[in-house]
């Protein structure tokens, strides 16, 4: 395992299809990119982990139930702008279930986070919402909170 960031993590609703094509994506290809119009998050990101590699703690979104933890985690490597809302690199590290999305891959995405070692949690190793906290921020999430978007958190 890699050494990241002490400070910060990256705490990411990705829909449920994504992950699990990107699991298997991530396998092969050693990295998966996930698209995101929050591009002020992944600067900053950038600017606090000082080319650091940081944790990142997936909430699986678009599932069935809502669910109240973390089931996968992955290790945050960068981000790259989008050319007209798409990877630079077309779909080689994209999951291929955003094929299924037109607009997913053409003009929507700001920039693209890559990740490595994308792996889902077990039972035992989900982590509950509510134990993180905002970067900076002197209260953990509520219980039932869900993330509509990337978050910068204190590293557990």
């Amino acid at each position: 395992m890699q050494t990241t960031a002490s400070n910060i993590a990256l705490f990411a609703p990705v829909p449920l299809e994504h992950l699990e094509d990107g699991g298997v994506l991530c396998e092969r290809e050693g990295r998966v990119a996930f698209g995101s119009r929050a591009w002020e998050v992944f600067r900053e990101l950038d600017r606090l982990r000082e080319g650091s590699p940081t944790d990142v703690y997936i909430y699986a979104s678009r599932t069935p139930v809502p669910l109240l933890h973390v089931s996968w985690r992955a290790v945050y490597i960068g981000h790259v702008e989008s050319q007209n809302g798409a990877h630079p690199q077309g779909m080689r590290f994209r999951p291929p279930s955003t094929a299924k999305y037109p607009e997913d891959n053409i003009a929507y995405w700001a920039v693209f986070w890559e990740v490595t070692e994308l792996h889902e949690l077990s039972e035992a190793e989900r982590i509950p919402v509510s134990h993180f906290t905002g970067f900076g921020k002197p209260k953990p999430y509520k219980v039932g909170f869900i993330p509509e978007g990337p978050l910068l958190i204190e590293h557990p």
